[in-house]
């Protein structure tokens, strides 16, 4: 609930506050399951979407969707509101409004990213690869950048695989050593993270970050709830995409420094899931980023079971805690509980550690910043009950909100865009259509070789049949060549004679008869012009 203009959390001897200007100084709410956490959120989502904060958190459990439709001011809210000393006319139960978001494109707006820009270091983790196969990893992104070739979606990735594994012994010298078996291992492990549903997530439109700080026409600040019900299932999948959301935050966002109140505040439910198993450089990176996006007008909040789920490094960022119930029956929940007292600026009315085992359900120790950011002292509250409802959403009526929704539209349908799959595609499908010419070439020639050679063959052949019938070269045989001879001579002497006479007249016409000389030269052109005629006419 906004009062104020602060969010008032609950009631103890004190009323506690997270005031606005202290928001983006990061927080903690943590607590044993059962113990309130969800309400909690549900109050600090409301009152900075009042404050006209834009919020983004996670419904694990399905149940946060209830924020968008007003509450009812029940026996046990009434009870609450006195309490907390509320006045129940000066608290008004409603509605807040709410944007639905799944990776999985079921329960929300589909949410999706590249696989460049989610990167091999997340993606790596995402896989469980080992460390020579996350640097196997890393050096087929290099090739795809010095390649200008662009990996968005999962056959992208594995088009990239296979051309560095067909290309290995090129790549070795100048990127480093690349084994056939890492590749197969990074191919096994997309094959199961598409199973798992990465190969919704990973793709185009990519999610435009600066679509969840939007504002209501009311001014209230949109709260952004990503359906994770199906997520959760997969927890490394969970993971990536919400520390990839937070380096999108800090990459996407200026420098603004101190504010009056937040840009956004981002929520991190089942904040172990993220940390689970991550390694010393990513935990580093996490680390840094919550140091530095404060000043970006970012606040972040980490929920969780105990304190002890979120490492030390940035446990010690967050400076707005909310602690609910924790159970201390084993000796290291007994530790746990411990660490987490030591955690709030005491109280001198109670003792931390006993109070948190006392908790009951609704209540919290609390300690925000004050106005200059120092923690207040430790105040043991009842949390205030929040404006909206506590059922669930119909799975209709969120779909009816999704439907109607203007950015519905925006990321609905996956659109496949020309990348490194298509690229290296099309230059396989180039290769292969020149290696099939070339082998047409190939096989022509080799066909035109081999009838050369079979004629060759077959004359061979033929001339030896020749040869063994007594003919001569042309099938002749001795008699017949002989007889085709003398019919050539008699043809020969007979057409020199109509020659010689028809030439002699046509001679004699032109230059005169009674001309010994030229009679003389008529015979001899004659005889010259029948013998060339004659001789290039039966000539064989």
């Amino acid at each position: 609930m906004l009062k104020e203009n602060k969010i008032l959390i609950g009631k103890g001897e004190n009323p506690v506050y997270l005031l606005p200007k202290m928001a983006n100084r990061h927080g903690l709410i943590a607590g044993a399951t059962g113990t309130g956490k969800t309400v909690t959120l549900k109050v600090l989502a409301e009152g900075l979407s009042d404050m006209g904060v834009p919020v983004f958190l996670a419904d694990v459990k399905g149940d946060v969707s209830s924020i968008a439709s007003a509450g009812e001011k029940s026996a046990k809210t009434l009870s609450r509101l006195e309490t907390c000393g509320i006045e129940a006319d000066d608290f008004a139960m409603k509605g807040y409004p709410t944007r639905f978001w799944d990776v999985f494109g079921e329960g929300g707006i589909p949410v999706r990213a590249t696989i460049s820009d989610v990167g091999p270091v997340l993606l790596s983790r995402l896989l469980g690869l080992t460390e020579i196969q996350a640097g196997v990893l890393n050096i087929t992104f290099h090739i795809a950048d010095d390649n200008g070739l662009l990996l968005i979606d999962l056959k992208d990735l594995r088009s990239m695989l296979q051309f560095v594994a067909e290309n290995r012994a090129a790549i070795t010298t100048t990127y480093g050593n690349v084994s056939a078996q890492s590749i197969g291992a990074i191919q096994r492990a997309l094959l199961a993270l598409e199973d798992a549903g990465g190969d919704k997530f990973f793709g185009e439109p990519m999610l435009d970050i600066n679509d969840w700080f939007k504002t209501a026409p009311d001014g209230r600040g949109i709260i952004n709830i990503l359906h994770c019900v199906e997520l959760a299932q997969h927890p490394l999948l969970y993971a990536t995409f919400m520390l990839w959301m937070l380096g999108e935050l800090y990459e996407t966002l200026p420098e603004v420094g101190d504010l009056d109140k937040p840009k956004f505040v981002f929520f991190f439910d089942e904040a172990h899931m993220l940390f689970n198993g991550a390694p010393k450089s990513l935990v580093e990176k996490v680390t840094q980023v919550v140091k530095l996006i404060r000043s970006k007008g970012v606040g972040i909040y980490f929920i969780t079971q105990v304190p002890s789920d979120v490492p030390d490094s940035v446990l010690s960022q967050l400076n707005n805690r909310i602690q609910h119930a924790l159970h201390a029956y084993t000796p290291a929940e007994q530790k746990a509980v411990r660490a987490a007292a030591q955690s709030f600026r005491a109280n001198p009315a109670f003792k931390t550690e006993d109070a948190i085992a006392a908790l009951a359900t609704g209540e919290a120790l609390v300690s925000m910043l004050d106005e200059t950011g120092a923690p207040c002292i430790v105040e043991r509250a009842v949390i205030c009950p929040p404006q909206s409802s506590f059922d669930a959403m119909a799975e209709e009526d969120r779909q009816m909100v999704v439907g109607a929704d203007k950015l519905y539209a925006k990321y609905k349908d996956m659109v496949d865009n020309e990348s490194a799959y298509e690229v290296l595609s099309a230059e396989q499908a180039a290769i292969e259509e020149a290696k099939a010419e070339a082998q047409a070439a190939k096989e022509a020639a080799a066909a035109e070789k081999a009838e050369a050679a079979a004629a060759k063959q077959a004359e061979k052949e033929k001339q030896a049949q020749y040869k063994a019938e007594g003919k001569d070269k042309y099938g002749r045989t001795k008699l017949q060549a002989s007889m085709e001879k003398a019919a050539k001579n008699t043809a020969k002497t007979q057409a020199r004679k109509v020659s010689k006479t028809l030439v002699n007249k046509i001679t004699r016409g032109i230059l005169g008869t009674n001309n010994k000389a030229v009679n003389s030269v008529a015979g001899q052109l004659a005889g010259n012009l029948v013998s060339d005629l004659v001789g290039s006419f039966f000539k064989r």
